[in-house]
Parts: structure tokens; C-alpha cells; sequence
């Protein structure tokens, strides 16, 4: 199985890295369009900042090759949101391959949310043998909206996107290599379709 792990100087590669070597994968951790391209398996963490992550993105080239890809793809916390259509986090569009729009959270909770959170509303294979209510673990001050592709929900202030899916593109808010035995399951389940 050949997993590579998008390269776009945003953190948390690591840990990603080490939550797969638990379940029996090695990956690759490339910003080569080829080699992401020819991966069996894609995955697009981040810890970071929109604007800076765009611009990086876009300089290599990787925005075309992400978009293109036929094969599964998944996208983790910062990955997500720059999956998404735009975001107010330095007002910037991101790669459209969900229409959500992301958005700051409103002032009136705890920015960033930070800690574990539950889950539901829970539809996707990549899910599967996942419990509603289940606790996942967040760190973020930005969520995409709920939407027609929208796969699991939290709340947090209101109901948004904890997951999301389209087509081959599969993409979580929290972190589920953060997340315990639920996270590994969900690593499991995408490394699996």
C-alpha cells in the first residue's frame, strides 16, 4: 500500500506518520505532484494558517494535482478547511472541492476549541463501526459549515461540519490520529476503501 502525506509546511505530519505506523502503515511524506499522484492512498493533514498554506500550495502546483486526484483522499483540520471553497481566515479562496464556506467561530465561546468534543449524525463508509456520540479530539478556531456533504456533526456554539465527504474526497475537522482508538479506527477505515 502506497500512502503518501501532503508536504505543504503545515504541522502535525508527524503524528499523523506515527498513528499510521500503529495500524501497520508506513507512508511517505512528499510535495512532489508525481508522487502524490501515484499514491494508492492520499493524506492531507495540517496544523496552520489558510493563507500561508494556499500560497505554498498553489507555488508548487499541488492545488491542480490535489483536485485531480481519482483515488481516496483525506484531508485532516487545516486539509479539510483548505478542501472547502473559501475561508475568512486571511479571506482566501481555498480548492473548492467542497462548497462549504469556513468560517470563525462567533466570539461568544472559547476560540480556539480546543479538546475533545463527540461526534454524530455519523454517515460514510470511512465511519463505519464508529458509535454516534463518539469523542474525537479538536483544535480549531475556524469550521466549515454543514452542508449536503456533510458526514458527521459537532457542535460547538452550533452544529457544523466534523466531517465531510465528496466523491473520493473524504475530509475531517478533528484529528484522528489524536483520537484514540476511534481515530485508529477511522484510519483503518480509509486506508481500507
Amino acid at each position: 500500500m502506497n500512502v503518501v502525506i501532503i508536504k505543504y509546511n503545515a504541522g502535525n505530519i508527524r503524528s499523523v506518520i506515527y498513528a499510521l505506523e500503529r495500524i501497520g502503515i508506513q507512508a511517505t511524506i512528499s510535495d512532489d505532484p508525481d508522487v502524490i499522484a501515484s499514491a494508492d492512498k492520499v493524506i492531507f493533514p495540517g496544523v496552520g494558517e489558510a493563507t500561508s498554506a494556499m500560497k505554498y500550495i498553489r507555488e508548487r502546483g499541488l492545488d491542480k494535482v490535489i483536485c485531480s486526484l481519482q483515488q481516496p483522499v483525506l484531508g485532516i483540520c487545516l486539509g479539510l478547511q483548505l478542501m472547502c471553497a473559501h475561508s475568512e481566515e486571511g479571506d482566501v479562496d481555498c480548492l473548492g472541492i467542497f462548497p462549504q464556506q469556513v468560517k470563525l467561530f462567533p466570539p461568544k465561546e472559547k476560540v480556539p476549541q480546543i479538546g475533545w468534543n463527540d461526534i454524530f449524525d455519523l454517515k460514510s463508509p470511512v465511519l463505519d463501526g464508529i458509535k454516534e456520540h463518539s469523542y474525537v479530539y479538536f483544535v480549531h478556531s475556524y469550521y466549515a459549515e454543514s452542508g449536503e456533504n456533510t458526514i458527521a456533526t459537532a457542535n460547538y456554539t452550533m452544529n457544523y461540519s466534523a466531517a465531510l465527504h465528496k466523491d473520493n474526497f473524504y475530509a475531517m475537522q478533528y484529528h484522528p490520529e489524536k483520537s484514540g482508538d476511534v481515530g485508529e479506527q477511522m484510519l483503518r477505515n480509509f486506508i481500507n476503501l
